[in-house]
């Protein structure tokens, strides 16, 4: 029998340092959705959270990020709207009446990492992306309610495929949540879909893991944009994005990205 893999347990004293990084995405967030009109900029976006995370003593966790074969990263968020399922950099685009935008934002206190995502809609909301966004997030809160002491990273994955597939969504491959911590990214992948591996990391109190569902309204197919950066859909149609950095506890879910996080919040 495979024996169980298991995660980093955060003291005490680094979920306080998390939770704190946590509060200074969540406000960014914030402030970001309020921001989104018709005919604000995505740097224009960037630019207020920047200014949010540097107000309140943090640093951005995106900023110059770079992973193997990508460039430096040039923001402090990710901005991506409609077929952008993930990882859109700030640019000159104007956001138009209509649009769907995901906001991705990380911030760093005292070393510790907090990330969080949500999608949001540009003015007057249609019915058909109301139901994605719902959806979308639906999935998550249903992967946080599986974070719990002995469950297995399989059953978040379970949890979170099937309310999608409920909804008659199709999920990104290939991309899920993380581990988080010291780094923005640590082992292990926290999939959206569940996989061999996936059960055999058991959780156990203070554990902290990111969950992002990330939904599309048509097949599962994408593409990266020339930009190195921008995953697309590949038949154009909508998708939407949720995250939340978790902790697990003797009492449940912690989320540590809400401005509000009671045990199960």
């Amino acid at each position: 029998m495979t024996s169980d893999l298991l995660l980093p347990v955060r003291t005490a004293t680094e979920l306080d340092a998390m939770r704190e990084a946590g509060r200074v995405v969540a406000r960014a967030l914030q402030a970001v959705s309020a921001a989104a009109v018709p005919g604000v900029r995505l740097r224009e976006l960037d630019d207020i959270a920047a200014t949010c995370i540097r107000e309140a003593g943090a640093l951005p966790s995106f900023l110059g990020y770079a992973p193997a074969g990508a460039p430096p990263y040039d923001g402090v968020t990710c901005l991506s709207p409609n077929e952008v399922v993930v990882h859109g950099p700030p640019s000159s685009r104007r956001l138009w009446e209509g649009d769907l935008l995901t906001v991705d934002c990380g911030a760093i206190v005292d070393g510790w990492n907090g990330d969080a995502a949500r999608t949001v809609h540009v003015g007057a909301p249609t019915s058909t992306d109301t139901r994605l966004r719902q959806a979308t997030e639906d999935a998550l809160a249903a992967g946080i309610a599986a974070a719990r002491p002995g469950a297995t990273l399989y059953d978040v994955a379970a949890a979170v495929d099937a309310v999608a597939r409920a909804a008659g969504y199709a999920q990104l491959p290939d991309h899920g949540g993380h581990g988080i911590g010291r780094s923005m990214h640590e082992p292990p992948f926290v999939p959206n879909e569940p996989t061999r591996e996936a059960r055999r990391y058991r959780l156990r109190p203070g554990n902290t893991i990111a969950i992002e569902p990330m939904l599309h309204a048509g097949t599962s197919r994408y593409r990266t944009k020339r930009d190195g950066w921008s995953i697309v859909t590949a038949d154009g149609k909508r998708a939407a994005h949720v995250e939340h950095t978790v902790a697990v506890t003797d009492d449940g879910p912690v989320v540590l990205t809400a401005a509000d996080t009671a045990p199960g919040s």
